[in-house]
């Protein structure tokens, strides 16, 4: 089979097995994966240091798979029926990103795409070698994802396909096939910085430049020990992650939703308080965790997390919403 055959057949099966977009980018020869180590050595991954370690195999896909000649990209939205934290109207309601409400995503895409290895095993009879990875490889995974067409990196260092928004999942099949590329994806964000202004803590340094130290995400996930007070205040009610630099871009405004059962919040999580959180049993934050992405705060993270948001509702928390979206950002002129 021509590999220009091939390809459509993958991407059709790979719906199949519940991924929502597949493109094919080339392993190497990329420039914006030349940035990484430029970022790295400007101090912006924080305490990641595994990020570090790992810097020079993330240099391509030679990196994860040695005989790479083609990187299959696959998106699989997760974007569920809830409002969006930045429209809450409960001033102690606890948010969560919209990635772990449901099940580990890691475990659930990686299943996925063992089924859509065997099955282009099955159908290519040639032998091949394929390596799935899902966050957690040394791959950078938006680089090739704009590279295979899946979207492009927008200005909160999302990828933004102009159909699914983005909320959605980046997963890759790295494999020793040579696999015709798709066309890159260009940039649509247009003169658009809704997303730098709405940053409560400016960790949007730049268009498509994150400082993970000042981001709410990093601070309640990544942050071992004490978030530091300064930023404390801005976290707001935010637990676990945060979506807004995502809420306020207008790709998500009409992005579909996801009626996948894996990704459909648990009760545990669903519009609860900041309170109520704050009262779980070590035994339900334990159940709760239980194949879930959010074990990787840890449960004393978790812990810190509910007591500063708890805080911060004690007071007028406006931080986070709609009707505060930040000071206003250097690109702005102001």
């Amino acid at each position: 089979m021509l590999p220009s055959e091939f390809v459509p057949l993958i991407k059709q099966q790979s719906r199949a097995f519940g991924f929502d977009a597949c493109g094919i980018a080339p392993p190497s020869g990329l420039p914006e994966l030349s940035a990484f180590k430029e970022w790295l050595a400007r101090g912006y991954a924080g305490e990641m240091t595994f990020l570090e370690r790992s810097a020079d195999l993330r240099a391509d896909a030679h990196g994860a798979l040695e005989s790479a000649r083609s990187v299959i990209v696959l998106a699989t939205v997760y974007n569920t029926e809830r409002p969006f934290s930045i429209d809450a109207t409960d001033p102690r309601q606890a948010h969560i990103s919209r990635y772990a409400w449901g099940d580990d995503y890691h475990h659930v895409l990686m299943r996925r795409m063992d089924q859509l290895i065997a099955w282009m095993h099955q159908v290519h009879t040639e032998p091949f070698n394929a390596a799935p990875y899902v966050d957690t490889g040394p791959v950078q995974e938006r680089v090739f994802a704009r590279h295979a067409g899946i979207g492009w990196i927008g200005k909160n260092c999302c990828v933004i396909n102009p159909e699914l928004g983005s909320f959605i999942f980046l997963s890759e099949i790295i494999c020793s096939l040579e696999l015709p590329p798709d066309v890159p994806a260009a940039d649509r964000c247009g003169a658009c910085t809704l997303c730098l202004r709405a940053c409560p803590t400016q960790a949007l340094v730049a268009p498509g430049v994150l400082d993970a130290r000042r981001c709410i995400s990093y601070l309640t996930i990544e942050q071992r020990g004490e978030i530091p007070d300064e930023l404390k205040p801005a976290v707001g009610t935010h637990v676990y992650g945060c979506d807004i630099c995502q809420e306020v871009c207008p790709y998500n405004a009409t992005a579909p939703e996801s009626g996948d059962p894996a990704w459909q919040p648990r009760s545990v999580w669903d519009g609860r308080s900041v309170d109520e959180l704050l009262h779980l049993s070590d035994a339900d934050l334990k159940t709760a965790l239980v194949n879930s992405a959010m074990s990787r705060a840890r449960k004393a993270g978790l812990r810190r997390n509910f007591q500063v948001a708890a805080d911060n509702a004690g007071g007028d928390t406006t931080l986070g919403r709609r009707v505060h979206p930040g000071p206003p950002h250097p690109e702005d002129g102001a």
